[in-house]
């Protein structure tokens, strides 16, 4: 079993930068961050490959958000920059053991979850 435990989470205005952390209780490769806006579906936001460090963006994030590890901390990050207003969502950080490089943005794929930190832009 391995624990996850999201931060980071703030208000910010429009054009800010927030950085989240997600401290897993053990290594574990192949995290992911994911968000759920009010009203809407979960979406895969980034993913990672823990071997080799391959990393993928969902298409509306890409070049504002950049998702990263630190393997002797077991922790995940999620920088993002740019933001705007249709960032707001609560975000997710998730933890799978499949490689599955097709299914990187399906939540169905990742075994496990934290509880989410919240993220407002205005």
């Amino acid at each position: 079993h391995v624990q996850l435990v999201e931060s980071g989470g703030a208000s910010v205005q429009a054009g800010g930068s927030l950085t989240l952390s997600c401290a897993a209780s053990r290594a574990i490769a192949n995290m992911g961050w994911f968000r759920r806006a009010p009203g809407k579906e979960r979406e895969g936001v980034a993913a990672i490959y823990t071997s080799g460090g391959n990393t993928y963006y969902t298409d509306s994030v890409k070049g504002r958000f950049t998702i990263s590890q630190d393997n002797a901390k077991n922790t995940l990050y999620l920088q993002m920059n740019s933001l705007k207003p249709e960032d707001t969502a609560m975000y997710y950080c998730a933890a799978r053991a499949s490689c599955r490089l097709a299914f990187r943005f399906a939540p169905a794929e990742y075994n496990y979850w934290g509880q989410g930190t919240q993220v407002t832009v205005s």
